[in-house]
């Protein structure tokens, strides 16, 4: 690893590059997750159960087919970071996994460590604190993280400085529109606890002997203090307003997904948008928290 991306000082403490600037929220998230790490790891994960999981999963594996070698990827918020460890085995690509809680990434760097993968750089770091120089990444993937800061236009603007021209950005966000089951299942929990929902959300249903994951994943998804929705439309106008051009989207305002997230789409009208917004209430999407992901490239 190298320290020539980095343009503030650091400290590499345990295995992993620590920079101490938090702003007041981030400390309340670095809080929240500092107990329930997410989205933690099974007891008997090895390198050959990631690899398969990643393997199984659409976008995972696009992703490491499309940037095979001697490419750089940051992850922002990678938490326990099993993502950025998939897309390092078998690979010289140089993976950066950035959180801001610690005891996330201190659990994902022992997981390299023991299954010895090590292209993998582990960043105790704000995404609002600008510690990389620009245009040093060929992909950023930020997922599930900027609605759980109190500015994402700015973060998205934040990490973008970071990419490549030429170079690909992933954001997921929740919806604002079919995030709608999550809503209410919070309120029942809110309500009812943990029993009922343990019966009612689909995602856990599907990890019920993994109690480790099940409480990751009720802490993220029905106790998180800050949170925001948005939608096709206001991630368009980040993408206008900044100079990407949309590649893709998942759901797709195309009547189907093109095999390749990284083959050029229709963006369609607005009224193909909404469509493709609210049917995905009634899809996976829908069930397992209402994310939906842009991918744009940086001209």
């Amino acid at each position: 690893m190298t320290n020539t991306i980095f343009k503030k000082n650091f400290k590499l403490e345990d295995g992993i590059i620590k920079f101490k600037d938090f702003n007041e929220t981030t400390k309340k998230i670095q809080e929240f997750y500092k107990d329930e790490p997410f989205p933690n790891y099974r007891a008997d994960d090895t390198k050959q159960t990631i690899l398969n999981i990643g393997d199984n999963n659409f976008i995972a594996k696009q992703i490491k087919n499309f940037f095979q070698f001697n490419k750089k990827i940051l992850e922002v918020g990678s938490g326990t970071s099993q993502l950025s460890s998939y897309l390092a085995i078998g690979t010289n690509n140089q993976i950066f996994a950035m959180d801001p809680t610690l005891e996330s990434l201190t659990l994902g760097k022992n997981f390299s460590e023991s299954n010895n993968i090590k292209n993998v750089n582990f960043v105790n770091a704000d995404l609002f604190d600008d510690v990389y120089l620009e245009e040093v990444f060929d992909l950023v993937w930020c997922s599930g993280v900027l609605h759980h800061t109190n500015a994402p236009y700015l973060g998205f603007k934040n990490i973008l400085k970071t990419l490549k021209k030429e170079g690909y950005i992933i954001i997921g966000l929740y919806n604002k529109i079919f995030r709608i089951k999550t809503i209410i299942r919070r309120a029942i929990f809110k309500l009812f606890g943990k029993k009922i929902i343990l019966k009612i959300d689909p995602y856990l249903r599907s990890i019920k002997n993994d109690s480790k994951k099940i409480s990751a994943w009720i802490h993220d998804q029905y106790e998180h203090p800050v949170e925001s929705l948005h939608d096709f439309e206001e991630v368009l106008n980040w993408f206008k307003e900044n100079n990407v051009e949309f590649i893709s989207s998942i759901p797709s305002s195309e009547s189907k997904l093109k095999g390749n997230i990284f083959e050029k789409q229709k963006k369609g009208d607005k009224i193909s948008r909404f469509l493709a917004q609210f049917f995905a209430i009634f899809s996976p999407l829908g069930n397992e928290g209402g994310l939906f992901l842009f991918i744009g490239k940086k001209k």
